[in-house]
C-alpha cells in the first residue's frame, strides 16, 4: 500500500502535468507606448496585478491564489480575476481557472483532493470543484442569490454557504408592474447559512439553518463537523456593524431532515458589545472572537477574547499593540491565537496565548503581509508579501520559526524602471504629544541637495493608514507616476490612524482638522527642513478623509499652491445625515449635530469657506453612498461663488472609489495637469547629465 507520502507525489507529479497543459495567461498588449522608455506612468503601474484570496493544501505542499488584472480592449474596462496554483518548494506555478467570467475565493479539500472556488461564469456566483489531480471544474451549488462564503465541514462531506434572502414573488410582480416604491430601511433581504452535501458535483440539495430577522457576518465550522458558530447582526446595513453584533452556534447533528427548524440555534454571547469573526479552537473546546467589550466602539476597537464552546465566562487576552482585530487562526496546537495586525507602517503575523500572556511577533522584516493561509497538517503558512520596491509575490513559511521562501515571481514580464526611492521619517506633532511616521518617496533621479515640489497625500478613515506597499501599484494615487513627474510625495500617519494603538487612533475625537491637521503640516516643515521640499511649490490631496482634510486644511492655509479634494466631506452636518456610516461620524464629534451644533460646524470646511484662497479641484464618483455626491458638489459650487479656480471631475458609475480600470487611469493625469498649472515641473538637467529637479516626459 503506497504512503501518504508517495500519494501527495505521485497527486503533486499529476498536478505539475495538468499544470504544463493549461495555457498561460495571455500577457495585455500596451501598443500605445514603450513603458521601458517612458518610465513611470498609469499605464505601467496597471501591469502590476492584485494578489491575495491565498489557500494552502492541508499538506502545505500547494498554495493556491488569485491574480487580478484590468480589462481594457475595446469597450471593456473591469477586472478579470482566476485562480492560480503554485507549489510550496517554488518550483511551479500556474493558472488552474480560465475564461472570461472571473473565479475567486479558492480552498481545499480537507483531504486534498479538490481545489474549490467561486465564479460567476454560469451566472449568480457559485461554487465549482476541480479535482486537483486533473479534469474538469463542476460546479457544486445552485444558490438563487449567489454564494458569499463558504467553507467544506472537516471531514470534507458537507459543503456550507452564506446567501441573501431571495426577493419574494409579491416584490418580482411589483417589480414587473413598475409598483416597485422602496420603503427605506425596511424588508431587509437577510444573509442566511445554507448546507448541503459535498462529493465534487452538484448538489442534490441544500437546507437553509439559520433563519430570522438578523444577517450572518462570519462563521467557522466545529473540528467534528456537528456545529457551526456564526456572528450576526440585528440587519444587513454598514452602519448596524458599528452597533451591534453577537454569536450563536446552531446544531447541525440533524442535518439531512426536510424542514428549516431541525437546527436548533443558542447564543453563545450576546450584551451590549459588539462581536465577530469567531474561530473554533483546534479541540472545539474553546471559541476565539473579536470584541469592543462591553459597549459599541463605533471609532474602531477588537480586542481577542475566547469563551467555551458549550457557553459560560468569556475572557479577554492580552491586549495587543494596535487593539484592532485581525483575528486569523488558531495555532495547530491551541496554545495561542494568531492576529495579523498593523505595526505602524509594517503588518506583521503575531501569537496571542490562550493564557493571557502577553503577544509576541512571528514574523519581521520591512514589508507588508496579507492574504494569510495556514497548512491545516503542517507546520506552514501561505502569505503575499510587499514592501515599496517590491512588489506583491507569494511566500511561504513555517509558523513556528520564520523562514520566508519566495515561490512566485508574478511580475517578471513587467518593466521596472528606476523608482523614486520611499523613505520612513519620524518627527514630533506639534503639540509635542506624539511621534509621528510618514512615508516619503522622492522623485525619479532626485539627487541631494535638490528642492522639488512635495505632495502632502491624506489617507481615508481617519483610521486608514499608509504603509509599506509598493509605490508602483495601479491606485486612485499612482505614486510612481507623481515620482517620475518630478514631484516628491508625503505620505504622513497623524493622530486618528490605524497601527498606533487605541489612545493614538481615538486622538482625534472632536479634533477633526486640528491637532491632525498640524501633525500633517509639521510632517511638511519636516520635509522642507530637510532640505528636500521646495517651501513656494507645496500641493496637497487626499481621497475620503484625505478629501475632508484637503477641504479643511485650504480653510486654515494658504501654503499649498493647489490642491486635490477626492470624495471629501467638507460640511459635517449634511454628511451625518446622509452618508451611510452615520455612527462613525457621530463618534468622531462625540455628539450629534443636533445635540452640539456649534462643534459639527466648527470642523466643517463649508462654514469656512470665505478663507479659502487655494485653487482647489474636486473629485467624486456619482453613485457614492459612504460619502454622497452632494459632498463634493456642496464645495465645488461654494468655491465657484466665491471665485477660486475649481474644477469638479465627476466619476460616472463609480461609488466610493473608482471601481473601473480604466476610470481609475483618468485620476492620476488630471491631478498632475491640475497641479502642473499652478506649480510647473520643468526638466533641468545638470552639465554633469545629472538626474534632473523635475522630469516631464
Amino acid at each position: 500500500m503506497p504512503t501518504s507520502r508517495t500519494r501527495a507525489l505521485r497527486a503533486l507529479s499529476v498536478v505539475l502535468a495538468l499544470a504544463v497543459l493549461l495555457p498561460a495567461a495571455a500577457p495585455v498588449a500596451w501598443a500605445q507606448e514603450d513603458v521601458a522608455a517612458a518610465g513611470w506612468t498609469p499605464e505601467l503601474s496597471m501591469r502590476f496585478r492584485g494578489v491575495g484570496g491565498a489557500a494552502i493544501s492541508p499538506d502545505g505542499s500547494l498554495v493556491a491564489f488569485v491574480l487580478t488584472e484590468p480589462k481594457m480592449e475595446g469597450e471593456q474596462s473591469e477586472y478579470l480575476s482566476h485562480v492560480w496554483v503554485a507549489a510550496a518548494d517554488g518550483s511551479w506555478s500556474r493558472q488552474f481557472t480560465q475564461g472570461d467570467k472571473s473565479a475567486s475565493s479558492p480552498s481545499f479539500s480537507p483531504d486534498g483532493r479538490y481545489l474549490l472556488f467561486t465564479s460567476s461564469r454560469g451566472g449568480e456566483s457559485q461554487v465549482w470543484a476541480l479535482p486537483v489531480a486533473g479534469g474538469e471544474a463542476a460546479q457544486v451549488t445552485d444558490a438563487s442569490e449567489g454564494v458569499g462564503s463558504y467553507a467544506l465541514s472537516p471531514d470534507g462531506t458537507h459543503l456550507a454557504y452564506t446567501m441573501r434572502d431571495p426577493e419574494s414573488e409579491e416584490w418580482k410582480t411589483a417589480k414587473k408592474e413598475k409598483r416597485d416604491v422602496i420603503v427605506a430601511d425596511s424588508d431587509y433581504r437577510y444573509v442566511h447559512l445554507y448546507l448541503g452535501p459535498f462529493d465534487g458535483s452538484m448538489q442534490e440539495h441544500a437546507h437553509r439553518v439559520t433563519e430570522g430577522d438578523f444577517t450572518v457576518t462570519g462563521w467557522d465550522w466545529a473540528p467534528d463537523g456537528h456545529s457551526i458558530v456564526f456572528s450576526h447582526q440585528s440587519d444587513p446595513r454598514i452602519n448596524t456593524g458599528r452597533l451591534n453584533g453577537d454569536i450563536s452556534v446552531v446544531n447541525l447533528e440533524s442535518r439531512g431532515g426536510d424542514g428549516e427548524h431541525d437546527f436548533p440555534v443558542r447564543e453563545l454571547v450576546g450584551g451590549n458589545g459588539i462581536e465577530g469573526n469567531p474561530l473554533f479552537s483546534p479541540d472545539g473546546r474553546s471559541v476565539a472572537y473579536e470584541s469592543t467589550g462591553d459597549q459599541p466602539e463605533p471609532v474602531g476597537l477588537a480586542d481577542i477574547f475566547v469563551v467555551p464552546a458549550e457557553g459560560g465566562q468569556r475572557r479577554k487576552l492580552h491586549e495587543t499593540h494596535d487593539r484592532s482585530g485581525g483575528l486569523a487562526s488558531w495555532s495547530r496546537d491551541g496554545s495561542t491565537v494568531l492576529v495579523v495586525e498593523s505595526m505602524g507602517t509594517t503588518r506583521h503575523l503575531r501569537a496571542l496565548p490562550v493564557d493571557g500572556g502577553a503577544p509576541r511577533t512571528l514574523t519581521t522584516g520591512w514589508g507588508v503581509m496579507g492574504a494569510t493561509a495556514f497548512a491545516k497538517n503542517a507546520d506552514r503558512m501561505a502569505f503575499t508579501w510587499q514592501t515599496p520596491n517590491d512588489p506583491p509575490d507569494i511566500y511561504v513559511s513555517r509558523v513556528t520559526s520564520w523562514q520566508p521562501t519566495q515561490i512566485t515571481d508574478i511580475h517578471a514580464d513587467v518593466p521596472m524602471p528606476e523608482m523614486g526611492r520611499t523613505e520612513l521619517l519620524t518627527w514630533k506633532s506639534q503639540d509635542g504629544r506624539y511621534t509621528i511616521e510618514g512615508l516619503l518617496t522622492y522623485p525619479v533621479g532626485y539627487r541631494a541637495g535638490q528642492r522639488v515640489p512635495l505632495v502632502l497625500n491624506v489617507h481615508g478613515g481617519p483610521a486608514g493608514v499608509f504603509s509599506q506597499s509598493f509605490t508602483g501599484a495601479p491606485s486612485i494615487y499612482m505614486l510612481q507616476t507623481f515620482a517620475q513627474q518630478g514631484y516628491a510625495v508625503l505620505r504622513p500617519n497623524p493622530r486618528g490612524s490605524t497601527g498606533y494603538g487605541k489612545e493614538f487612533r481615538y486622538a482625534n475625537v472632536r479634533d477633526w482638522g486640528y491637532g491632525d491637521m498640524d501633525d500633517l503640516m509639521a510632517g511638511v516643515d519636516h520635509v522642507i527642513d530637510l532640505g528636500v521640499a521646495d517651501p513656494d511649490r507645496l500641493l496637497l490631496m487626499g481621497w475620503s478623509y484625505g478629501g475632508y482634510m484637503t477641504s479643511f486644511a485650504v480653510t486654515r492655509t494658504d501654503r499649498f499652491k493647489a490642491a486635490s479634494m477626492g470624495a471629501g466631506l467638507p460640511n459635517l452636518i449634511s454628511m451625518v445625515t446622509t452618508t451611510d456610516i452615520q455612527d462613525y461620524l457621530a463618534a468622531h464629534l462625540d455628539a450629534e449635530f443636533w445635540e452640539d451644533y456649534a462643534e459639527y460646524e466648527r470642523h466643517s470646511a463649508i462654514y469656512r469657506i470665505a478663507n479659502v484662497t487655494t485653487p482647489t479641484q474636486v473629485i467624486h464618483g456619482a453613485n457614492d453612498e459612504r460619502v454622497p455626491f452632494t459632498q463634493g458638489q456642496e464645495f465645488y459650487r461654494a468655491l465657484g461663488r466665491r471665485g477660486v479656480d475649481t474644477e469638479m471631475l465627476i466619476l460616472p458609475r463609480t461609488p466610493h472609489g473608482p471601481r473601473e480600470p480604466k476610470l481609475l487611469m483618468e485620476v492620476t493625469p488630471h491631478i498632475l495637469a491640475w497641479f502642473e498649472k499652478y506649480v510647473p515641473v520643468q526638466r533641468r538637467v545638470t552639465e554633469e547629465g545629472g538626474a534632473p529637479e523635475g522630469l516631464r516626459h
